[in-house]
């Protein structure tokens, strides 16, 4: 984790700003035609590949009469390859031209419109392709942890939902090199992307530019997103370490106290304890974002459902529904950032429980409360800001008994149950009474400090991979296509 050698900026962590746009009747329908690219190059790389797979099945069974090895696209970069041998082909579009003797030509135009979007979009989509295509195999071969992972399906249009991605490249100029994403060029509330132009943007831009400037971070990719009746442009950049007065002091290996335990719960949202019993934190409320807004979300619920389908009025009435769960969504996450911010800042040494999120949702009764929640998310957010901060975060066996656990003799309460919000000791010998979720909080700082020896390395946040053009995959069809020195490189000399 370093941050600046010389004039050469060094990946120490990656992080994300996002800005709400504001762009012009014109730029949203460029916004709208980049989305739509993005889909089809999608779809049209998994017909490819499902073709492909096809033909090489029936020349394996010798159904083909010209049983003709198929190389079937799998990774990134030979989808790219597949869909750019594609659309100049006679199927992705042609015409007939009557020249002066009245006679029709065929003329193969390939797919016509390709040059008015970025290049980019499309390549950036296959390579969302080939990622879900790995997940899917790895998935099946047991390779990959968690849920089973279905096989990519088509992407249909959806009225209210989208995204695309560009990547930021380095350009030559007369005046030098200058990168492809750009701030700041319209005023100080813009940013400037590919083949789209300067767009307006609801946020200030003061923070990231100036680490521009100093050579403290640099935009890998723009990630472009339509969601409750909004665009959102989603900057991932490349940035140097927090300053050191941000940063948690190094703790000696040998020093194997500091650790505090960090319960998650329904009634109280975050109780923070160290192992000897003392309090740190505690927060008794949250929003309930969901909860809070449910007569809105009824009301809004009713009125899309006693529309006509596919009628003009069902379709405002969608996009009413959608900002409103986008205003839901941003309470909640506002909270969420709110607490881990103030858990990373106040503590070094964080346990957190490797809670079974999604058995806990088979419980109809509390399924909305707990997904109201969101402590996966929460969970998240104090592992990357903790990592950013130098400190450290111990997750806690899902099987350790944190709440029925006496946190005085260490004796296991089998009665306990959901209801009971006092922790009472079942040991005639100890009798210890104290509050549940506190009594939780200190049997996490106590399992930290037992097995400290399990802390990993913090998170480098390791490069981001996007598909690049190789030597040897063919000439470039348009001057914005992927080439080899395109941004993904470990370093990158500072503007």
């Amino acid at each position: 984790m370093s941050a600046l050698t010389g004039s050469v900026l060094v990946v120490a962590r990656h992080a994300t700003f996002q800005l709400v746009a504001d762009p012009t009747v014109e730029q949203a329908r460029a916004l709208a035609r980049h989305e739509g690219a993005a889909r089809f190059a999608f779809n049209q790389g998994l017909r490819l590949h499902l073709d492909a797979r096809n033909e090489s099945k029936n020349a394996a069974n010798g159904t083909d009469g010209d049983a003709v090895s198929v190389k079937v696209p799998w990774t990134g970069f030979d989808l790219i390859n597949a869909f750019n041998a594609w659309k100049k082909t006679e199927e992705a579009g042609r015409r007939f031209v009557v020249d002066s003797t009245g006679a029709a030509v065929l003329e193969v135009t390939g797919l016509a419109w390709r040059a008015e979007v970025s290049a980019q979009v499309f390549e950036e989509a296959v390579v969302d392709l080939g990622k879900a295509l790995g997940a899917w195999t790895a998935s099946r071969r047991g390779k990959r942890a968690g849920r089973a992972v279905g096989h990519p399906r088509f992407k249909k249009k959806n009225h209210e939902r989208g995204s695309f991605r560009m990547r930021n490249k380095t350009s030559k100029t007369k005046a030098g090199q200058r990168a492809t994403i750009r701030l700041g060029e319209n005023g100080p509330r813009s940013v400037t992307l590919p083949s789209i132009g300067a767009i307006k943007v609801h946020d200030d831009t003061r923070r990231l530019r100036r680490m521009l400037d100093k050579g403290r971070a640099r935009i890998l990719f723009a990630t472009v997103s339509r969601r409750g009746g909004r665009w959102r442009i989603s900057l991932n950049v490349e940035a140097a370490d927090l300053h050191p007065a941000a940063q948690h002091q190094p703790r000696d290996d040998a020093d194997h106290s500091g650790w505090a335990g960090v319960d998650r719960g329904l009634h109280t949202p975050a109780v923070v304890a160290l192992a000897d019993g003392t309090q740190t934190l505690r927060i008794d409320e949250a929003p309930k974002a969901l909860r809070t807004a449910q007569p809105v979300t009824r009301r809004l619920q009713k009125s899309v459902s006693r529309k006509v389908k596919g009628s003009v009025n069902r379709r405002a009435a969608i996009r009413r529904l959608a900002r409103h769960h986008e205003r839901v969504r941003a309470r909640r996450h506002h909270f969420l950032h709110q607490v881990s911010n103030l858990l990373v800042k106040t503590q070094d040494r964080l346990v957190i429980e490797d809670l079974n999120i999604t058995g806990m949702l088979a419980n109809h009764r509390l399924a909305a409360a707990i997904s109201d929640a969101a402590w996966g998310e929460l969970a998240r957010q104090i592992t990357y800001k903790m990592a950013w901060r130098g400190g450290q975060v111990l997750t806690a066996d899902r099987w350790f008994p944190s709440s029925k656990t006496c946190s005085a003799c260490g004796d296991v309460n089998q009665t306990l149950t959901l209801a009971d919000r006092v922790f009472t000791c079942a040991n005639e010998d100890c009798g210890r009474t104290l509050d549940r979720d506190l009594n939780a909080a200190i049997n996490l700082a106590a399992w930290g400090e037992q097995h400290h020896s399990q802390v990993l390395d913090p998170e480098a946040r390791g490069q981001v991979i996007n598909a690049h053009r190789r030597e040897g995959s063919g000439r470039r069809a348009r001057a914005d296509e992927t080439s080899p020195d395109d941004v993904g490189t470990l370093t990158a000399t500072a503007a």
